[in-house]
């Protein structure tokens, strides 16, 4: 029995399952999930689960039950290429083809006392202590988020309608929130931040976090409770394996998402490389390419010279429960369509997971 490998349950690898289960993988074969969570966690919803408006249930779902589909919980401790053996301390998978779709964590840029003084949203054992943390703070407590991005803005707001009694300070690196995109979508998402009472300050560039406190520029804020989302990186285990990397740390794939070096590892989501910045969309793109591959490899097709473009519909962010921003098919929607939107993705993805 042939054994196809996939490391972490992600987006990536729920869509690997859902496209090769229960009728399109080979009767040879058998499918091994590796992951630390015995489910599958919404990871763009752990900024809900961090304020406090969603719970942990809401935040997970089930991964497939199959006969062919076997689960190994755990921390993985050493990925062997050459071998092509994972090892989880004393227990070792073998495999014939892997799929790393291991995520990332975060990026703290060598600022001092980041890492140990601040919380962070990036796993759902790490949303939980940080909604923790945040429960125990008293009323008039000031909590800071370093880091305007799409997770930031959407915990900035979600944690202004859970806890009115708080005060928010966003620090946003650009001269205007999420600058790549049209001006009219980050003057809609500012106007929320004034109309609300969440303090944005531009131009931010955070130097030393310690306790209470947190040195942007050349001034000292005092902050209560910090959490970090300026700035992610792929897992160590996969920064530590023997293969070439590109920016941000990520693997270098050839055009079938494949380490060069060793065609039958593919990386999916945030650890690969790709010309598009992570998201829960672009992992499950890449991975609709990863098993027309497969498919391709275990029927002796020959593979295409190119690969298709990797397409993104766009992104959606909410800002609290009721108003929310797009950018589709460039074009910008903003308001209370835009929350709908996030909602009805959110509970199709749901639906069609189980």
């Amino acid at each position: 029995m042939k054994n196809l490998v996939l490391l972490g349950g992600g987006y990536g690898n729920m869509r690997v399952m859902q496209r090769l289960l229960p009728d399109a993988l080979p009767d040879e074969y058998s499918i091994t999930l590796i992951d630390r969570a015995p489910f599958h966690g919404l990871k763009t919803e752990f900024y809900a689960l961090a304020a406090g408006t969603e719970s942990d249930k809401d935040v997970r779902v089930e991964f497939p039950k199959d006969a062919r589909l076997n689960f190994a919980y755990g921390e993985i401790t050493s990925i062997d290429l050459d071998k092509q053996i994972v090892s989880m301390g004393e227990t070792h998978v073998d495999y014939d083809e892997l799929i790393i779709g291991l995520g990332c964590e975060d990026k703290y840029h060598n600022v001092p006392g980041a890492d140990e003084f601040t919380y962070s949203i990036q796993s759902i054992m790490q949303a939980r202590d940080t909604y923790s943390a945040i429960a125990d703070l008293p009323s008039g407590s000031t909590v800071g988020v370093v880091g305007a991005g799409l997770s930031g803005i959407e915990l900035a707001s979600e944690l202004r309608e859970s806890r009115s009694d708080l005060n928010i300070k966003l620090f946003d690196r650009g001269e205007r929130i999420l600058p790549a995109f049209p001006e009219k979508l980050s003057n809609y998402v500012k106007k929320w931040f004034d109309q609300h009472n969440v303090e944005v300050i531009p131009h931010s560039n955070v130097v030393k976090v310690e306790p209470g406190k947190l040195y942007n520029n050349d001034e000292t804020y005092d902050v209560d409770l910090c959490v970090w989302t300026a700035g992610i990186q792929p897992v160590e285990i996969v920064r530590n394996l023997p293969v070439e990397f590109g920016e941000g740390s990520r693997v270098r794939i050839n055009q079938y998402h494949q380490i060069p070096t060793h065609r039958n590892v593919y990386v999916v989501g945030d650890c690969a490389l790709l010309p598009h910045a992570p998201s829960a969309q672009l992992a499950e793109v890449q991975a609709e390419q990863i098993v027309d591959i497969l498919k391709k490899e275990w029927n002796g097709e020959e593979l295409p010279e190119t690969m298709p473009e990797l397409k993104l519909q766009g992104f959606l962010g909410s800002l609290g429960e009721k108003e929310g921003f797009a950018f589709l098919m460039d074009r910008t929607v903003t308001g209370r369509i835009a929350r709908l939107m996030k909602s009805g993705v959110l509970w199709l993805y749901k639906y069609h997971n189980g």
